[in-house]
């Protein structure tokens, strides 16, 4: 369970979510914090462009390695609004980052979508542990998951009669 001090972090990811969501995009943001709490980078989900690999924890990965020292990468904090897909937890693993704290699970988000008759992603979701056994992964945060719950059922344009048990 992530520390009071990490909430802001948190609460700013989710407001990102809010923001790709503005913009049309899907609901995911994420903030890179140093080991002395300093915010280093932050983004939300770009992938209303058309490129799907434009997600926030593979930006900020990115964006470590061309800015940060292998220490500094592994001493680094990557907050999330949801669980790292595959792709982004491969790219979190393969630059060297520390640990993750995400608000929502894959799993909830799964569920959820299902739920709501969402056809399934062309990946399928997996846990971090799986992908990067070596990342230490916090989550999730359930002071906020029904915030993150919400930003998708507003993108998925999901009204509450239509939600199944």
């Amino acid at each position: 369970m992530p520390k009071d001090d990490e909430l802001p972090h948190l609460r700013r990811c989710v407001a990102l979510a809010e923001e790709a969501l503005r913009t049309g995009d899907e609901p995911f943001g994420s903030v890179l914090v140093g080991a002395d709490g300093t915010v280093l980078a932050e983004d939300h989900n770009r992938v209303a462009s058309g490129d799907r690999t434009r997600h926030p924890e593979f930006a900020l990965a990115r964006w470590s390695a061309a800015h940060l020292s292998p220490g500094e990468r592994a001493a680094a904090t990557v907050y999330t609004s949801g669980e790292h897909c595959p792709m982004c937890a491969a790219a979190h693993a393969w630059v060297g980052l520390g640990r993750i704290v995400y608000v929502a699970s894959s799993a909830q988000l799964t569920a959820w979508l299902s739920g709501w008759g969402v056809p399934a992603a062309p990946v399928r979701a997996l846990p971090v542990q799986e992908i990067a056994p070596g990342v230490p992964v916090e989550g999730p945060v359930p002071e906020l998951v029904e915030e993150v719950r919400a930003l998708h059922r507003r993108f998925h344009g999901v009204r509450a009669e239509r939600e199944r048990p």
